[in-house]
C-alpha cells in the first residue's frame, strides 16, 4: 500500500461512497469515505523496473481506498467484502468501463469463497471490538454485525443492502455504533447471523466465472494500450 494518489495518466473508472453516509448511519460529524477503481496505462505494466501497486490509500479531507483494476478483480474473485461492496455502493463517478465492471458483480463471487472471506473479515472486526482497538470498539462492533447480515443477504438473494439502516438489523447497528451496547449482546447477534449464514450457504449454488473477469480485463488492457 501507498499514500500516493493516482497520477493524471491513471484513469478512474469507478468511484463510490461507502461508510456511514452510504449505510444511512451518518451523524453531523461523520467523515465521508470513498472507494475507487483505477486503470494504469497498459504500457506502464511492461516498463523495466515497474513496481505494481494494487492498492492505494489516500487521506486528505476524506478517506479513499483505490484499487488498480487487475488487483480489484483478483480480490473480488476472492470474495473480499469491501471489494464486493464497491460493486453495489452508491456511485459518485463512473464511466462505461465502470458500468461494465459493476455488471460483472453476479459473476465475480462464489458462495463458498465469499462465506469464508466475509467470516474472516467479521472475526477480525470482533477481535478489534474486544481489544478496543483505536479506542473505537463501537465502530468494529457495528461492522461485525452489519457485514454478517450482508453475507446472509448475499447468500440468500445474490446481493446485499448498502443502506443498512433500512434493514432488519438497522436499529441494532445504529445503537451499537453509538456505543449503546454490551459486548455479549454483540457476540450473541454475531453468532445468530453466523448460524444463519451457514444455513443459507447450504442452499446457495453461486459460482464465479473467472473466465469472464479475464475477458473483461484483457479487453480493457487492450483499450488502455497507449
Amino acid at each position: 500500500m501507498t499514500d500516493a494518489r493516482p497520477s493524471p495518466a491513471d484513469s478512474c473508472i469507478l468511484k463510490v461512497v461507502v461508510g456511514s453516509h452510504a449505510h444511512g448511519l451518518a451523524g453531523p460529524d461523520s467523515d465521508k469515505d470513498f472507494r475507487s477503481v483505477f486503470v494504469l496505462p497498459t504500457a506502464e505494466l511492461f516498463r523495466v523496473g515497474f513496481k505494481y501497486q494494487g492498492t492505494r490509500m489516500m487521506k486528505e479531507e476524506d478517506d479513499e481506498t483505490a484499487w488498480e483494476i487487475g488487483h480489484f478483480l483478483q480480490l473480488a474473485l476472492q470474495g473480499h467484502p469491501l471489494v464486493l461492496e464497491t460493486l453495489v455502493a452508491p456511485v459518485v463517478t463512473m464511466d462505461d468501463w465502470g458500468t461494465e465492471l459493476r455488471g460483472l458483480f453476479p459473476r465475480l463471487w462464489s458462495a463458498d469463497t465469499a462465506y469464508e472471506s466475509f467470516l474472516n473479515y467479521c472475526e477480525n472486526q470482533r477481535k478489534k471490538m474486544l481489544e478496543k482497538k483505536d479506542g473505537r470498539p463501537a465502530k468494529y462492533a457495528a461492522a461485525y454485525v452489519r457485514v454478517l447480515f450482508n453475507l446472509c443477504e448475499l447468500l440468500e438473494r445474490g446481493s446485499f443492502s448498502i443502506r443498512i439502516s433500512e434493514t432488519p438489523v438497522g436499529e441494532a447497528v445504529r445503537r451499537i455504533k453509538a456505543g449503546q451496547y454490551r459486548p455479549g449482546e454483540v457476540i450473541d447477534l454475531g453468532e445468530y447471523w453466523s448460524e444463519e449464514a451457514a444455513r443459507r450457504l447450504r442452499t446457495c449454488t453461486q459460482q464465479a466465472r473467472p473466465d469472464l473477469a479475464d475477458a473483461f480485463l484483457l479487453k480493457l488492457r487492450k483499450a488502455f494500450l497507449f
